[in-house]
This record gives structure tokens, sequence and C-alpha cells, in this order.
């Protein structure tokens, strides 16, 4: 297996490691906690869509998502007229869904352990795309068969205004601007809080050009 950059992580007192911000009571920023690895993580990236394509699911209301969307792991998470919901095939290609890469598998790991949340071992990671004026309305995750593990979330690419809200729609959210290499962190009593993505502003970045790309990690459970 292709050796990871961890080691850079291990300590968690030293000038090396990326600063954290705390942004609920078990909540985490982790500024530029990918960037050791980026390098391996955009190949990697790369493989899996090439797998199992980028497409732009359909709501159960019938409305085409903004983002491009795929997904890697033993479960992929899916929406269409059915509703929302995890599936080991894609339903693109009928094909089960490409194996999570190590290098993401423990990146994930590191991150939820950095905020708190030892044992974390996703099965899942959606992938997804966005281009300038894509937008991801609040939302809770509650597709998942249980909420004990906590959601770890990747972002590459265009900067990002993260939307971190309450328990219901209507509270006020946080904005979080995430930039790349950045990582969020959210379980135990903030698990189900809502968030979404404002729209993307238009701009280049020097590695995925016109794009933001987000990973999102979590434990989907049993079907």
């Amino acid at each position: 297996m292709q050796p990871t950059n961890f080691d850079l992580f291990a300590d968690h007192e030293t000038e090396q490691q990326p600063r954290a911000e705390q942004i609920g009571e078990q909540s985490w920023v982790l500024r530029g906690f990918a960037l050791p690895v980026v390098e391996q993580l955009l190949p990697t990236l790369d493989t899996i869509i090439g797998a199992a394509p980028l497409r732009h699911m359909m709501t159960p209301g019938g409305f085409s998502m903004s983002v491009g969307t795929s997904s890697c792991g033993t479960l992929g998470w899916i929406t269409d007229r059915s509703g929302y919901r995890y599936s080991t095939v894609d339903p693109l290609t009928g094909e089960p869904w490409p194996a999570m890469p190590q290098v993401l598998s423990e990146l994930a790991r590191e991150a939820a352990q950095r905020a708190g949340f030892a044992d974390f071992h996703p099965d899942s990671c959606l992938i997804n795309q966005y281009i300038p004026g894509a937008k991801m309305s609040l939302h809770q995750d509650k597709d998942e068969h249980a909420y004990t593990a906590p959601i770890v979330s990747l972002s590459l690419g265009l900067p990002a205004m993260f939307l971190f809200g309450g328990f219901a729609r209507s509270d006020k959210s946080q904005r979080i601007p995430l930039l790349h290499g950045d990582m969020v962190i959210w379980g135990g009593a903030d698990r189900l809080r809502f968030h979404g993505v404002l729209p993307i502003k238009p701009g280049r970045h020097p590695q995925l050009g016109e794009r933001r790309v987000n990973l999102t990690f979590r434990v989907a459970g049993c079907l």
C-alpha cells in the first residue's frame, strides 16, 4: 500500500498541527488538515470519478440537483423520485461503487480523531462537485442507519461559504468560509444540525480549475 503522511498529524501540540476552530459543542473546522496528502488525493479522486461518473441526481420532488454527485465505499448515497437512500450499486453503471481508497479512509479517520471521535470507520464517501453558482440547501444528514458516528467533510478547490445551523431549518446559521484542504467534523450533540453551502462564486483554483469538490465521509450502516 502507498504510504501516507499522517505522521504530520500525530502530535496535536506541535506547531505543525493544523489550526482547529470549534464551531459547536462537538463540531470543528480543521484548517488545511488534508494539505499534506492532497497530491495523493487528487489522482485518486479522478480514478473514482472515472469508474463512477458524476451525475446530477433528481430529488424526490422532481428537481435536478445543481451539484454533480458520485460515491465510493461499500454504500453510495442516491436520490430519485423514490426518495433519499443508500445503495450498494451505482444506478448509473449497475456496478458496485468503487472501493474507498486507503488515503481517503485514513484521512477521514485521523480528522475524526482530531475532533474527538475515536474509531471512525466510514463505509460511504459522497462526492459532490460544485461549479460556480451551484449550492446546497440547508438539510440534515438523516439517511444513515444510526447517528452515533460523526460526519466528516473535506473541501477541495474553489472556496465555499459553509452554512452551519441549528436543529430547525429556521434557526440562524453560522457562515464559515472553507478553503482547499479544510475539513469540518460534526457529531454527538451536533450530529443533526442543519447545514448547507451558499452558491459558489466564480474563480479558478490552480489544481481543480473552476470547481469545488466536497467529500463527505459517513457511517451509513446496514441497509
